[in-house]
């Protein structure tokens, strides 16, 4: 490997905040890296403004800049960079976020030291919304998992003890490479299929306390449903294809003690989509019947399988017939308040 590790900016259209991201990037303390730098083919002058800082900054030398052959969109863009990365570990980090100037330093002295595969920093949410950006932090505790089975058991005993995205992980690229693993190419939830699977794969993981990376939520986030005033319902339904994707791999881990934990977390992400749908059902369209909302909580494995009172309710609700489903989960939503 030429460097230690990659940083991986996937870039479209991404003009207003590719400076900002750009720079943090560039600041970091730590020395042996490649900034790979993704031209997903977009209108603007995002790619102008890299080119300048790759011929005047001076760690130019070390940004690195691949062209798709057409726009793929973000699965593609980190399949490819996996393909392309000269680091022993790659960092991705979206075009309009930022990360602390120790950011790379912190996570791969982790990585040393426990001789770990992936190292998760914390991070901190800033919804850019009006004039002022509410902080947010998340936080995780100072742990490390060294023996098999140890990290998947504690990220699926939680609904939310992990992070659904790809950012902000320092990833040692041979999980990427001697699993043979690759991002969905799809457009919503693409990362959300991937950090599922992925404590399936690894064995030494850590978790650090420090925020190393802010994520802006800006209006029109494809992930922030509630601040918009139309939603299409191509997206949700594209949003649910990386659901699909999950419930099709139980197979594979069926054996594993950390298997009806995961069925759980997994229900749970289709009952507050379902719960997401309600809310906002006057702005979708076209809308949801209530057999597609029915059918979102349907699971493909055998009531035997589960093995706990704890999944009884919402399994059901993938059994009942649509109009009684959809009664219960907005009662049940009503009552925990996400309706």
């Amino acid at each position: 490997m030429n460097y230690e590790v990659t940083i991986g900016i996937p870039i479209y259209n991404a003009e207003k905040y590719i400076r900002q991201a750009l720079e943090s990037a560039l600041a970091q303390t730590f020395e042996s890296l490649e900034f790979l730098v993704l031209d997903d083919c977009g209108t603007d002058s995002s790619m102008d403004i890299v080119r300048k800082y790759q011929q005047k900054h001076p760690r130019g030398k070390d940004i690195r800049i691949v062209r798709q052959p057409h726009n793929m969109g973000i699965g593609a863009a980190r399949n490819r960079m996996i393909d392309e990365a000269q680091g022993r570990f790659i960092y991705f980090m979206d075009s309009d976020d930022t990360i602390e100037p120790n950011t790379i330093e912190l996570l791969c002295s982790a990585a040393h030291q426990y001789h770990a595969e992936l190292v998760y920093g914390s991070y901190e949410r800033i919804e850019a919304f009006g004039e002022t950006g509410r902080r947010i932090p998340s936080s995780y505790p100072a742990l490390q998992f060294l023996k098999d089975d140890a990290f998947a058991n504690y990220v699926y005993r939680q609904y939310d003890g992990i992070q659904a995205m790809i950012w902000n992980i320092l990833i040692d690229i041979e999980v990427y490479r001697k699993n043979h693993l690759r991002h969905q190419c799809i457009n919503y939830w693409e990362d959300f299929t991937f950090t599922m699977d992925l404590p399936t794969y690894v064995t030494r993981v850590v978790l650090l306390p420090n925020i190393t990376y802010h994520y802006y939520c800006r209006y029109g986030s494809l992930s922030r449903f509630g601040k918009r005033e139309f939603i299409q319902k191509g997206e949700i339904l594209q949003t649910m294809q990386a659901v699909t994707q999950i419930k099709k791999d139980s197979e594979r881990i069926k054996d594993k003690p950390y298997f009806s934990n995961r069925v759980l977390k997994v229900m749970k992400t289709c009952f507050y989509v379902c719960c997401t749908i309600l809310r906002n059902r006057e702005k979708i369209e076209p809308g949801f019947d209530n057999k597609e909302l029915r059918d979102i909580m349907r699971y493909p494995v055998q009531w035997s399988a589960v093995r706990s009172f704890s999944h009884l309710p919402l399994f059901v609700l993938g059994k009942l017939p649509p109009l009684m489903s959809v009664c219960l989960m907005y009662m049940i939503g009503k009552l925990k308040q996400l309706v």
